[in-house]
């Protein structure tokens, strides 16, 4: 289903969405024709190219994620987990207290907005859901969670499975 305000535009080797949030473009595999059908799209493989049906899925779910993206948005929540640690964000940039001797600046890309509500909550928006999952995944990699104290940056879903110290 293709909600309302979004436009497709399918050419033979790339699918163009256009929502209220912007727009997307995704070049195709030759193994998947994209066609459609009303309001909805059907990836269709094509015969006698090897991994064509496996393309067809891939190819659904990347265009899910674009008609989703333009009319939604993707956004990931970061908890900072620890004494002292703290994010701020300035424009375009993400300055965080990590417990190191320098602060450690994280320059956001084209397209990826980011809000802190919280000096320890960090909010990662944009449209294009693999680059907002990756720039979460960079942020969480400046201080992954330790499995002692599970202190450091953690996805706010995640579940940091603590271990005992060990003893003598």
């Amino acid at each position: 289903m293709i909600p309302q305000g979004v436009e497709i535009s399918i050419s033979a080797s790339e699918v163009a969405v256009k929502g209220p949030l912007g727009s997307l473009i995704q070049p195709l595999s030759a193994a998947v024709s994209v066609e459609r059908e009303g309001d909805a799209l059907v990836c269709k493989a094509r015969d006698g190219v090897p991994n064509a049906r496996a393309m067809s899925g891939t190819v659904r779910a990347l265009l899910n994620n674009m008609v989703t993206g333009v009319s939604k948005g993707f956004e990931r929540k970061l908890t900072l987990v620890g004494v002292g640690y703290r994010a701020q964000a300035q424009g375009d940039k993400l300055n965080l207290s990590l417990g190191f001797s320098h602060p450690v600046v994280h320059q956001m890309p084209a397209g990826v907005k980011v809000e802190t509500p919280t000096q320890t909550e960090v909010v990662i928006k944009g449209i294009d859901k693999q680059q907002v999952g990756q720039v979460a995944a960079e942020v969480r990699a400046y201080r992954a969670p330790e499995p002692y104290k599970g202190k450091g940056v953690r996805y706010s879903d995640e579940v940091v499975v603590l271990k005992e110290t060990k003893k003598k």
